[in-house]
């Protein structure tokens, strides 16, 4: 992929995660991983009304920021970790390696 391509690409889904429910939904999925939650298990927890949730579920869904899998009536909603590590990794590259404008020590410390 080629840089302005994959510069693109990260804009939209640092978009889609510059929403404040879309930011909640993630972390919440982050906190139920791998196991993943249903909409109603979503909304219960955020407070977001169906239709809204169902909006923000949709765009996180088309940036491929989660994943959704049908169980019976039921849909389960995870976050793609492996999108989301890419996106962090776009980061890292710039900030952490070429320039080192942040220690990389600091980043594996945030993460202990």
């Amino acid at each position: 992929m080629k840089a302005a391509e994959e510069t693109l690409r990260m804009a939209d889904m640092f978009c889609a995660l510059g929403n404040e429910a879309r930011l909640r939904i993630v972390r919440l999925l982050l906190t139920a991983h791998p196991e993943g939650l249903i909409v109603g298990e979503i909304q219960a927890e955020l407070g977001i009304t169906g239709s809204t949730l169902s909006h923000h579920l949709e765009k996180l869904k088309q940036e491929r920021l989660l994943t959704v899998e049908r169980r019976g009536t039921f849909l389960v909603y995870r976050a793609n970790t492996e999108v989301l590590q890419e996106l962090l990794g776009f980061l890292y590259a710039e900030c952490c390696t070429r320039n080192k404008a942040v220690k990389s020590e600091s980043i594996v410390r945030l993460c202990k």
